[in-house]
């Protein structure tokens, strides 16, 4: 039951220095706080696309949006479109906004359901603001949130600009690599962490930043770790940066191939790629053929192989130990969500900060909490792989055929029998489970029966008005190069 007073931050690049950030803003009066970062260590630095939960953080932290902007060389991000993840040379785009409008008994897609059958009804993503405004390579802010947006960014850029904010806190920043960490031979508590140079450090709480590492949480408490690769069995990635050859558009890409996917990511100042795929399909120099020639603008750097083991870690939180990040576990960044479980742990640590000492139970509660949020994501990650009509390559006959969780099998069922989708509890995605059912070839059998008690013309009119909306508020738009010319260039 120590007071916690004094922490440490093992490691830096974005996690650490988003909870760096936080901490500094949020509590830097009461506290002492001090990051370890070696510039003899490289960062991952691929995560580059977000998620709108990103611009929650940014406000808690009241960090101005145009200077964050600027000093990222971020644009806007409405979604991402999906390109040969149901069948080849098929897309869709899963947007961040609602789709249509619900009821209180029966969601958006069953009204959509009934008007498709009687002919009245396009693409189901036609009814969401901004798939539309993705499309149309369009962006504005709206009042009352009125468009849900994210960012593309450099993030090693924003590991820096985060840096200078969070040292205007008074969060200190030592050199060095990490040697030795020293537990307590009574509780086996983390108590100082060794530098090579010989430094001692202390603290009373120790976040682990320190990436695939797990120099903390792992190493030293032998958390241990459970593997998702047979759900998951993308193991690799290759990224690369490129010269900008168009103006950038406000979506990701990710795009599908033989063995895994693509992505795309479009900065103000250039272009993020990558290929995340399966050795066990694909090795490491046909990865990278592959990528090269599926870039356009020159490589601005050589392409480097990176390793992982899709998972998480058995607890976030163990004894006086958070890990944050790429130590906490890892998914594939298919839906953008690393930074946001990033700040999920950071901004769950805030809530439940343990100002009078470490109690179990706060521990347990966090665990808890933090298991539901990555469980969740992984299941709606797994659904891209799972949903698909591709049997061209071995690996995508294995991700079709493949058991999947029983939470993800039982969602799936019931989306297919009764074109019901039901939030549980917290949970981070919503409107976007029909979007990719939908998107991937998941079509119900059937449609809520209180669709049927609106006449045809009833239902013709229902759909003319959101689209009415839609096209009215499109119309006004500006195109996404001009507006960041005017708000952040």
């Amino acid at each position: 039951m120590k007071k916690i007073e004094k922490i440490i931050i093992a490691g830096g690049g974005t996690a650490g220095w988003m909870a760096a950030a936080a901490l500094g803003k949020l509590l830097g009066k009461t506290l002492d706080i001090t990051l370890i970062e070696s510039d003899e260590i490289g960062t991952v630095g691929v995560g580059e696309a977000t998620i709108p939960t990103m611009v929650f953080f940014h406000k808690l932290l009241e960090i101005n949006e145009r200077e964050f902007m600027r000093a990222t060389s971020a644009t806007f991000k409405l979604g991402i479109q999906f390109e040969n993840w149901g069948q080849q040379n098929h897309r869709y785009l899963h947007a961040f906004g609602v789709t249509g409008k619900d009821c209180w008994a029966a969601g958006f897609q069953h009204f959509w359901l009934r008007a498709k059958e009687l002919g009245l009804a396009t693409e189901f993503g036609d009814y969401c603001l901004e798939r539309r405004a993705a499309e149309a390579n369009k962006f504005s802010h709206l009042p009352n949130n009125g468009l849900n947006y994210a960012f593309h960014l450099d993030a090693t850029a924003y590991a820096k600009y985060l840096r200078k904010f969070s040292e205007a806190f008074g969060v200190k920043r030592v050199e060095g690599k990490i040697q030795q960490v020293s537990t307590s031979t009574e509780n086996g508590f983390i108590e100082a962490i060794t530098l090579e140079s010989g430094e001692r450090l202390t603290a009373d709480f120790f976040i682990d930043c320190t990436g695939f590492r797990a120099l903390l949480i792992e190493n030293t408490l032998h958390t241990g770790y459970e593997d998702w690769s047979h759900w998951l069995p993308c193991d690799s990635a290759i990224a690369v940066q490129t010269e900008t050859t168009s103006e950038p558009v406000p979506y990701t890409r990710s795009i599908a191939h033989g063995a895994g996917w693509q992505w795309r990511i479009p900065l103000q100042h250039r272009v993020g790629n990558g290929l995340v795929f399966c050795s066990k399909y694909l090795d490491d120099e046909s990865a990278k053929k592959l990528l090269m020639a599926n870039i356009e603008g020159e490589p601005l750097i050589q392409p480097r192989v990176i390793k992982f083991r899709t998972g998480r870690r058995l607890k976030q939180w163990n004894k006086n130990c958070l890990a944050v990040g790429l130590a906490s576990g890892f998914l594939e960044p298919l839906e953008s969500t690393s930074i946001h479980l990033i700040q999920q742990n950071i901004i769950r640590f805030l809530r439940m900060f343990p100002a009078g000492g470490v109690v179990q139970a706060d521990i347990d509660e966090f665990n808890r909490q933090a298991e539901f949020d990555i469980t969740h994501i992984r299941d709606f990650i797994i659904l891209h792989y799972h949903a698909t009509e591709r049997t061209d390559t071995e690996f995508w006959r294995y991700c079709r055929s493949m058991q999947v969780p029983e939470s993800l099998r039982h969602r799936i069922q019931l989306f297919k029998d009764t074109g019901r989708v039901f939030r549980e509890g917290n949970e981070l995605f919503d409107d976007s489970w029909q979007q990719v059912m939908i998107g991937q070839g998941l079509m119900p059998a059937h449609h809520h029966p209180l669709v049927n008690t609106m006449s045809k013309e009833e239902l013709r009119i229902f759909m003319q008005q959101i689209t009415q909306q839609i096209e009215t508020t499109l119309e006004k738009l500006p195109l996404h190069q001009d507006y960041i010319n005017r708000y952040c260039q």
